[in-house]
């Protein structure tokens, strides 16, 4: 069991590692494009659209193959969209089509996990996935940053630019597609190493009419049921201000630091420290049963997030991240554990990881959509992080009291 479980991690860790250096590699060549800057935010956009078109679709095809072989099939789509940026695709076209490799692995990914261990070890798994996953996004963050600064697109210049032989790599942004690329091989290797699990939930019908309507089906069981609609509200939300949140800093840094774009990008993933000890701290001491005592923290992430409108140093701007970031992992883990406890009770694991990104990236989708707009209407970025902050405080506000109440 252990040595199949970190095989899973380390295909998670490195396809994950490869997303998050990408976004910056493709963040680059939108600038170097002279994209308009409403475009970064909706670069991510176009990565979670499949996770919404696709949702009533991929969740049964996770279930109706081995969870191993959906894993590798999906890592070899993001293989193909990665090859698409390197070669002149637009980035928001290729970047969306790693987004589609994204939208199928996630429920195998997760779902293999509830096939694999007994519902009393998933949020201690839950926390290896998403510390790791953290991880990725910390060190995505730094090698995306130094494969994009100024120093290394000099050193891409002086050593490759005039080379025959360079494959045509003649800037950073390049380069760091093809580091990317060996990332996402290096993923597949372990996906061939993955356990092969016997399939749990066969589909009964593999007509599109079917599994449009068995979606909605699912889709209603897992609000209508109040575990279930309490922990997919709150991992919903906490993906639409974490993914808006990791825009914002880029912007913030800039304007309240003084930060270029290689210290902005290193300084998202400060927030990828605290939520790798808030995940470990959920993981240690929040039991599945108690795991809906952690939504006041949501409050208090909103709050701290309000405050940093006011910070111009960089060392308060650090501690201060790092407290959101651990604020965050601490409900994250919990809540997430619970959802898919609750969903692969009710309808499979594969379906209800599905509903469950359809849910959060609508959200993602949503949120980054008015970021994009406040950024078009040339708001101040200090309004920008205020509003952000207030609307997450009173959204966990409303769930923690809606929960209590439905409770009574």
């Amino acid at each position: 069991m252990n040595r199949g479980f970190y095989i899973i991690l380390a295909a998670q860790f490195f396809s994950s590692l490869a997303d998050n250096s990408l976004l910056f590699a493709a963040i680059e060549l939108l600038k170097d494009r002279a994209a308009p800057s409403w475009e970064i935010p909706v670069l991510q956009q176009f990565f979670v659209l499949s996770f919404i078109l696709l949702a009533p679709f991929v969740g049964p095809y996770a279930d109706s193959l081995p969870k191993d072989k959906v894993m590798l099939i999906s890592n070899t789509i993001k293989i193909v969209g990665c090859l698409a940026l390197f070669l002149g695709v637009h980035p928001l076209l290729a970047y969306g089509l790693v987004g589609t490799g994204s939208a199928l692995y996630s429920p195998a990914k997760y779902g293999i996990l509830t096939e694999y261990l007994p519902a009393n070890r998933l949020v201690w798994a839950n926390g290896w996935m998403e510390g790791l996953t953290v991880a990725a996004i910390i060190l995505g963050a730094i090698i995306g940053g130094v494969l994009i600064g100024h120093q290394f697109e000099a050193l891409i210049s002086l050593r490759l630019g005039g080379l025959p032989w360079n494959a045509g790599i003649n800037t950073a942004p390049e380069f760091a597609i093809l580091v990317v690329l060996g990332l996402y091989l290096v993923a597949a290797a372990f996906n061939l190493y993955i356990p092969k699990l016997p399939i749990e939930h066969e589909l009964p019908n593999t007509n599109l009419a079917f599994l449009w309507t068995d979606f909605w089906r699912c889709f209603l069981l897992l609000w209508r049921d109040p575990l279930g609609q309490v922990s997919l509200a709150v991992t919903s939300l906490f993906w639409g201000a974490g993914t808006t949140l990791r825009f914002i800093i880029l912007l913030w840094a800039a304007s309240a630091l003084q930060f270029d774009l290689q210290q902005a990008t290193q300084l998202t993933a400060v927030v990828a420290v605290g939520l790798a000890i808030g995940s470990v701290i959920a993981a240690k001491f929040v039991p599945l049963e108690h795991a809906v005592n952690v939504l006041p923290l949501g409050i208090a992430m909103g709050a701290v997030i309000v405050m940093m409108a006011w910070v111009s140093d960089w060392r308060l701007a650090i501690i201060m991240l790092i407290l959101v970031g651990a604020l965050a992992g601490s409900f994250l883990i919990p809540m997430n554990a619970l959802l898919q406890h609750r969903g692969h009770l009710l309808m499979g694991s594969g379906h209800s990881i599905a509903l469950q990104n359809f849910n959060e990236n609508g959200s993602i989708l949503l949120m980054l959509g008015a970021y994009a707009l406040m950024i078009q209407s040339e708001i101040s970025v200090k309004t920008i992080v205020v509003v952000f902050g207030l609307f997450v405080s009173f959204t966990m506000a409303w769930l923690t009291y809606k929960h209590g109440h439905d409770q009574d």
